[in-house]
């Protein structure tokens, strides 16, 4: 009987399959920090700084925003804000679609930006109101206000897109 010892020459070994598994986990791991630090770079960029001011004190007078659109709804007068041709139309109807006259003023607002363009618009006819705009592309929002001969107002708000 005789015993082998085993050699002294290192057996040459295939490489291991598996070395790429790792690799794996540090490329999510990476893809990960990529997506986030994208996600950063945009919400620290786009944030307006445009926060409410005394949101405290207009929290607790929230009651007298439902009252108001509560007695702006008993009113049955409705609105339309429209944009064509750089010709801001403003129409406004009662419950019957009779028109509403009075005095219309307000501001057109840029939501992003906080800009305001003051809007003094002319009478066409009873009950609408025209003025030519100039607007740069993008969104708007008219914040309009009717007051009627007899002192009863009424709040239009709506958006319009300037192309």
């Amino acid at each position: 009987m005789s015993i082998t010892m085993p050699s002294r020459h290192p057996v040459a070994t295939q490489p291991r399959r598996s070395a790429w598994i790792p690799w794996i986990f540090v490329g999510g791991m990476a893809l990960v920090v990529a997506v986030n630090g994208v996600l950063i770079f945009a919400a620290v960029d786009t944030f307006t700084g445009v926060t409410t001011g005394r949101s405290y004190d207009r929290g607790r007078a929230y009651n007298h925003v439902l009252a108001e659109a509560a007695r702006q709804d008993a009113l049955g007068w409705t609105g339309s804000v429209a944009l064509a041709g750089g010709v801001l139309r403003v129409a406004v109807r009662d419950r019957e679609g009779n028109p509403v006259a009075g005095r219309l003023d307000g501001v057109l607002r840029r939501p992003v930006e906080g800009t305001e363009l003051p809007f003094a618009p002319a009478a066409a006819t009873p009950g609408e109101w025209q003025a030519p705009v100039e607007l740069r592309a993008g969104q708007w929002e008219a914040r309009l206000r009717l007051t009627a001969a007899d002192g009863r107002h009424l709040d239009i708000r709506q958006r319009v897109i300037a192309p």
